[in-house]
C-alpha cells in the first residue's frame, strides 16, 4: 500500500465528496487510490446477511458492499486513469484509518460521517487523524473555490516545514497560486533584545512587522527554487492567526496548516489554530504534521 492515497468512506455525502477529492489527489501524484470502510461487525445488531423475512438485498454485508461499490464508482468517474482498490476492514474507524496512514502518502476523509452528532462541525475521526495520522490528512469540508489559490499558514516554526513542502507541491499540481500567510500580534511576536534599560520592550515603529516579514521569507526560502512554476504571494497580517486563516479560506481552494505552531504547548499533538480551521474553514483543510508524521 506504500505510496497510495487512502480515503475513508462510510456512505455519507461528506465521505463521497472526500472520494472525489482523493481520486484527484491520486491522479496528481501518479499513485493508486484505496477506498477503505471500517466496520465493527460484532458490535452491530444488524444481521450480516439478509433477514429471512426481508428482501434478498438486505443485511449488513450487502449494505457495506453497496456503499463501497458506490464510492469506488465515484472515484473512477472523477479520475478514470487512477487504479482504484478497496477494502472492508474490521475495526473502529479511528484505529483503522490511523493504521492505514502508516504506509499511505495521504489520507482523505470527510468532515463528518454517518455517526456525527447534529450540530457537530467536524467529526471525531477527522480531528483524531489530524492529530495522530502518520501522513498528511486532508479533511474535505466545503468544496472551496476551484479558481482560488492554495493558502498556506506559516508560523516560522521547524514543525511547519513539512506543511510548506506540501503546499508548494499542491499548488504545482493544481496550477494554482500559493498565498503564504503569516499572522502576528504583539503577543506572539518574539521580543527583541533590550536596547534601553528604561524601556526594555520598546520597538521602533514598524520593526515588528519587518521582523515578521523576514520570518515569512526565510520559511519559504529554497522552496521557490524547487517550484519555479508556482506564483507565490507573501501576506503578513497583523491579527489573530485563526481568524485570519479562516477569512482567507473563503476564497481558497485548499488551506494547508501544520499540526502545531510555535505557540503550542509541549506534547500537544494538534494545536488550537489547526483545530479552529478544521471546524470553521470554508474550504478543504490539509493538516501536515512535523516530526511526528512520516512525510
Amino acid at each position: 500500500m506504500s505510496g497510495l492515497v487512502v480515503v475513508g468512506v462510510d456512505g455519507s455525502a461528506s465521505s463521497l465528496a472526500a472520494v472525489e477529492t482523493a481520486a484527484r489527489e491520486a491522479r496528481w501524484r501518479g499513485t493508486g487510490l484505496r477506498v477503505v470502510h471500517a466496520v465493527l461487525w460484532p458490535a452491530t445488531h444488524v444481521p450480516l446477511g439478509p433477514s429471512p423475512m426481508g428482501p434478498s438485498e438486505g443485511g449488513m454485508r450487502n449494505m457495506v458492499e453497496h456503499l463501497v461499490a458506490e464510492a469506488v464508482a465515484r472515484a473512477r468517474s472523477a479520475a478514470p486513469e487512477v487504479d482504484v482498490s478497496h477494502a472492508v476492514v474490521t475495526g473502529e474507524p479511528l484505529t483503522v484509518l490511523e493504521a492505514q496512514s502508516r504506509a499511505a502518502e495521504l489520507v482523505v476523509v470527510g468532515s463528518r460521517g454517518m455517526g456525527g452528532f447534529v450540530g457537530l462541525l467536524v467529526g471525531s475521526t477527522a480531528v483524531h487523524l489530524a492529530a495522530h495520522g502518520m501522513c498528511p490528512v486532508l479533511v474535505v469540508r466545503e468544496t472551496g473555490d476551484d479558481a482560488g489559490p492554495v493558502v498556506l499558514g506559516v508560523d516560522g516554526s521547524g514543525t511547519g516545514e513539512p506543511a510548506v513542502d506540501f503546499a508548494f507541491a499542491e499548488s504545482a499540481w493544481r496550477g494554482a497560486d500559493l498565498v503564504a500567510l503569516h499572522a502576528w500580534t504583539t503577543w506572539n511576536a518574539p521580543l527583541p533584545a533590550p536596547q534601553d534599560a528604561a524601556a526594555p520592550y520598546a520597538n521602533p515603529p514598524g520593526e515588528l512587522r519587518q521582523e515578521e516579514e523576514r520570518l515569512l521569507a526565510e520559511a519559504l526560502a529554497g522552496h521557490r527554487a524547487r517550484y519555479p512554476e508556482v506564483a507565490v504571494k507573501h501576506h503578513v497580517a497583523h491579527g489573530r492567526t485563526r481568524e485570519t486563516l479562516i477569512e482567507a479560506s473563503r476564497s481558497a481552494q485548499l488551506l494547508v496548516v501544520g499540526a502545531r505552531g510555535r505557540g503550542g504547548f509541549a506534547g500537544l499533538l494538534l494545536g488550537s489554530v489547526s483545530q479552529a480551521v478544521l471546524h470553521h474553514a470554508h474550504c478543504p483543510v490539509a493538516v501536515v504534521r512535523g516530526s511526528g508524521g512520516r512525510r
